[in-house]
């Protein structure tokens, strides 16, 4: 049990009777402001605008048929890690995979329940990843963002993540079209000296 700004989270590795948590959870965010990406000649400039009203932003259900549930210790290199509150209900949820041809873990989807965020989940859960990052040999850890999730920008940034690159294409087509994906990363091990 690990406490987190006095409250007690459970963080573990995910086990199948947790999938139904897992897929329920409200991952939408409210936001007052947005990355505006500006692609120039040489690379991409980021400007951190406000949005009027607010943006509120619901993620779309997952199209899964694997029926295979959270990743667990069964594949040496994926793995879902959850928080667990003391009521026993999911805080959140982080699944990683790691590439062993370039030592990156990549953080697939990280989520906190509303009412647990800005408690500490968010880092208590990019912990247990830098834990199974280390254990498998990462040298970095990767993650991609839409550019309207101002909130989990911050707090990436907060965690040591910096910018690495763009992909302005990656969500036409999709409920996100118009949306820029944003590439972070951060070298492992995590955190950094005198961090």
């Amino acid at each position: 049990m690990t406490t987190v700004d006095d409250k007690d989270y459970e963080f573990r590795t995910a086990r199948p009777e947790d999938t139904e948590a897992i897929e329920a959870l409200d991952g939408s965010f409210t936001t007052r402001t947005i990355f505006h990406v500006a692609v120039t000649e040489d690379g991409f400039a980021l400007q951190e605008i406000p949005v009027d009203p607010p943006l509120h932003k619901v993620f779309p259900t997952e199209d899964t048929d694997d029926g295979d549930g959270p990743a667990t210790e069964e594949d040496p290199h994926i793995r879902t890690f959850v928080a667990v509150g003391t009521d026993g209900c999911l805080a959140g949820f982080a699944t990683v995979s790691y590439a062993p041809w370039n030592q990156r873990l990549t953080i697939e989807d990280i989520e906190v329940a509303p009412a647990h965020r800005g408690q500490g989940v968010g880092r208590g859960l990019m912990g247990h990843a830098v834990e199974f990052a280390r254990e498998r040999g990462a040298g970095h850890i990767w993650l991609e963002v839409t550019n309207v999730n101002a909130p989990a920008i911050h707090a990436y940034r907060r965690m040591g993540f910096t910018f690495c690159g763009l992909d302005a294409a990656l969500y036409d087509g999709t409920p996100s079209s118009g949306e820029q994906a944003l590439y972070m990363s951060m070298p492992c091990p995590w955190p950094p000296a005198g961090g």
